[in-house]
């Protein structure tokens, strides 16, 4: 079926509809990753969007029951240049297309992704809609199209939960927690009690935790820092605190670091960091706008990490204030495993 993407500055973009036969709208976003489609779709920092594949083909190897980073993808919609129909005829895995029209996700293929990348890049993010007709009323329709504020009210846990384990105890403050976090922990055997995002200070005292770790998520640090002012004026410098992500953003502008918004959003995983200290260099996985302009600061770091993208500060820790921010994700998902040893620095500020 013939399917259309429209974006509000009067372009559209004809393809091949598969998945839900539903309209729906959302931010045009990039995914520079090769792999990992999976992750990417059920992503919560991704709540949303309208997905743009830049790989020329996804869905080859279907859908796993392991891969998810939550059960109910939060994405709007999928574009790809194509999409593979068919899979290897086993019973562990689904189509994407199956899986698509299942999560109610619309998509489009045989689309011109390198045209949409080209445009995003030069004009920003853009408010897009995947319907039937492209006709003048639906761009009025985009044009006028009010995007939601605090996605990480939306993809937050409503309710407080575990995931128990024989470690230390840390508590998460869920802005967009993805499932590959608690892996990464519980085979630290760390025992996590995940929270909402407007969670208090009495509900993480009662929980009486030997760390914090703030997650990542779709939202922006103005957005999500009213919920955690309170936390961080409480426990900083007195609890281990990690933040990734927005985690990561949400404690630079507690601390009154300059955010930079970047060219183009980076979101894939192929953004290279350095360790100021080790000179080592981690291939990482980013889902972030916005970094740190490192000569703003009068703060004193023990290490920082730079994106060597766009020379900015994407990571730091301070031993003193028991503290350690990344704009990565350590655990990838997808993405290499070069920094996961992020949550083994964390565990050593607990221990």
């Amino acid at each position: 079926m013939k399917r259309y993407l429209i974006l509000e500055d009067g372009s559209s973009y004809a393809g091949d509809g598969i998945g839900a036969m539903i309209t729906a709208t959302g931010e045009l976003a990039i995914q520079t990753s090769n792999y990992g489609y999976q992750e990417v779709l059920t992503d919560p920092s991704n709540a949303g969007k309208i997905i743009v594949f830049t790989t020329p083909m996804i869905g080859s190897n279907g859908i796993n029951a392991v891969d998810y980073e939550s059960i109910q993808p939060s994405v709007r919609g999928v574009i790809a240049n194509d999409i593979a129909l068919n899979i290897t005829d086993n019973d562990t895995f689904q189509s994407l297309g199956d899986f698509l029209q299942e999560k109610k996700v619309p998509a489009i293929f045989n689309v011109d992704t390198r045209a949409l990348v080209r445009k995003l890049q030069n004009l920003g993010p853009l408010k897009a809609s995947i319907m039937d007709t492209n006709d003048e009323h639906a761009f009025d329709q985009i044009r006028a199209l009010v995007l939601p504020k605090n996605k990480s009210s939306l993809v937050s846990t409503k309710n407080a939960y575990a995931a128990p384990n024989v470690g230390k105890t840390i508590a998460i403050i869920d802005l967009g927690l993805k499932h590959s976090m608690l892996r990464e922990l519980s085979l630290r055997q760390v025992n996590a009690n995940v929270l909402p995002y407007n969670a208090t200070v009495r509900d993480i005292k009662t929980l009486r935790p030997d760390g914090i770790i703030i997650s990542n998520g779709p939202s922006q640090a103005k957005e999500v820092l009213p919920y955690l002012r309170h936390i961080l004026d409480e426990y900083l410098g007195k609890l281990p605190i990690l933040g990734v992500g927005l985690g990561f953003l949400a404690i630079s502008a507690y601390l009154d670091l300059s955010l930079v918004d970047l060219p183009q959003y980076q979101n894939g995983t192929n953004f290279p960091v350095i360790g100021q200290s080790s000179g080592q260099i981690w291939q990482t996985a980013m889902n972030i706008a916005q970094l740190v302009l490192p000569d703003d600061t009068a703060m004193t770091f023990n290490e920082e990490y730079f994106d060597l993208h766009n020379e900015l500060l994407a990571g730091f820790s301070n031993d003193k204030l028991q503290l350690l921010a990344v704009a990565f994700n350590p655990e990838g998902a997808p993405g290499t495993e070069d920094a996961q040893v992020i949550f083994d620095d964390f565990l050593k500020l607990v221990k």
